[in-house]
């Protein structure tokens, strides 16, 4: 079984975004950023979090988004009102777009303005059944299953409750792609892949290790150990 391991980005400012892009650009073919509104979760990211003009630069091609010709790039749009910025994400550069269920807005707007431009994903927090899947399971590609209480933040807890969530996933929507984002570790990893995961979203367990690239190796090894 393959499994995709993708790093995710929780940028406080484009210069880290760079940085951080920079340590994994060599060893794994897809980042995910993580882009918090401050109002849909409680803290900002990059670029809502304003300290510098790259993000408008990007929208007029001025620049694009680091090693944008190596990597594809995964958004996860943690956002209200996403009908109304998924058009920039996607002159920005995005593979693939994930929309959340529960955001303030139209999600059915946001989602069909993506059709067929992009890979579509909904994105599903802890105790949001799994029956909000039905409405779009014609118009998504994938389910990123929220693997933690309190999504926008990097280092929490894990709650087990999505491994179940991925099995009745899988079991409701065989063909259907499910990726995990929060909580992901060496140690969680293993539950999620046995349950189904397609694709595991891992922050923290890879940028606050001590060696990185020897945590990405790790991690993209636990599949065989499964077979």
């Amino acid at each position: 079984m393959k499994v995709d391991i993708i790093p995710a980005i929780l940028p406080k400012d484009f210069a880290e975004l760079e940085e951080k892009i920079s340590l994994v650009r060599d060893f794994v073919k897809t980042v995910q950023i993580d882009v918090c509104d401050g109002q849909f979760t409680p803290a900002p990211s990059w670029p809502y979090k304003k300290r510098d003009d790259t993000f408008e630069k990007m929208l007029t091609e001025e620049e694009g988004l680091p090693c944008w010709e190596k990597l594809n790039f995964e958004i996860d749009l943690m956002v209200n009102k996403p009908e109304t910025v998924v058009e920039d994400w996607v002159r920005a550069g995005a593979t693939r777009i994930i929309i959340h269920a529960e955001a303030i807005g139209s999600v059915t707007e946001a989602v069909d303005m993506l059709a067929g431009r992009v890979e579509v994903g909904l994105a599903l927090n802890i105790d949001t059944p799994i029956d909000a899947i039905e409405h779009y399971k014609k118009k998504i590609q994938f389910v990123q299953c929220m693997g933690i209480a309190h999504i926008g933040f990097q280092g929490q807890d894990f709650d087990n409750r999505v491994v179940e969530k991925v099995q009745s996933i899988k079991a409701m929507y065989p063909a259907m792609i499910v990726s995990v984002d929060g909580g992901v570790s060496l140690e969680t990893a293993p539950f999620l892949i046995k349950a189904g995961a397609d694709r595991l979203i891992v922050g923290s367990a890879i940028f606050n290790s001590d060696n990185f690239i020897d945590a990405i190796d790790q991690f993209k090894k636990l599949p065989y150990l499964q077979e």
